[in-house]
């Protein structure tokens, strides 16, 4: 099988709006992360046990778990400090919009935007089946098929001799 040599052709200003795309969500998912681990308080259980729609018990069972419940804060403590600080740097780019992803979707199936479904906080934006977090998800998809850490970035710098293509 052939290898394509594949060429990437973006304008300045494709490259740029892309780039900024990618940190303000960085910034998004760091300023999260870093709020909550500043926040001795914080915690992830009234949110999991305010869980609503058809992954409702999974997500309330482990809010009734204090173990899972530690777990799961340390992983949103950290996974959101760990994915904005990889997108806005432009470093391991690609594990950080899967982890974003994945994070984002979680949030997204815990407290889908559906019609009747009213949740201990306010919601910032709903309206039926599209939420800020899937708007997100699909954002995080764009910059994940437009490599725009292979432009800008510390993955450039890293990964020099997998992406010496013509940009």
């Amino acid at each position: 099988m052939q290898q394509s040599n594949v060429s990437y052709s973006y304008s300045g200003s494709q490259v740029t709006l892309l780039v900024v795309l990618r940190i303000l969500i960085g910034w998004h998912f760091l300023y999260e992360g870093v709020t909550k681990l500043l926040n001795p308080s914080w915690s992830s259980l009234g949110y999991l046990a305010d869980s609503k729609g058809i992954f409702a018990d999974m997500f309330q069972n482990w809010a009734s778990n204090p173990n899972a419940v530690r777990t799961i804060d340390f992983m949103n403590e950290w996974g959101l400090t760990l994915v904005g600080l990889g997108l806005i740097m432009g470093c391991l780019t690609r594990i950080s919009i899967f982890g974003g992803i994945v994070m984002l979707g979680f949030y997204y199936l815990s407290h889908p935007p559906m019609v009747g479904y009213k949740y201990a906080l306010p919601s910032e934006g709903s309206y039926l089946w599209v939420n800020k977090n899937l708007i997100e998800i699909f954002a995080l998809a764009v910059l994940y098929v437009f490599p725009t850490h292979q432009i800008v970035g510390i993955d450039r710098l890293i990964f020099s001799k997998k992406y010496n293509k013509s940009i």
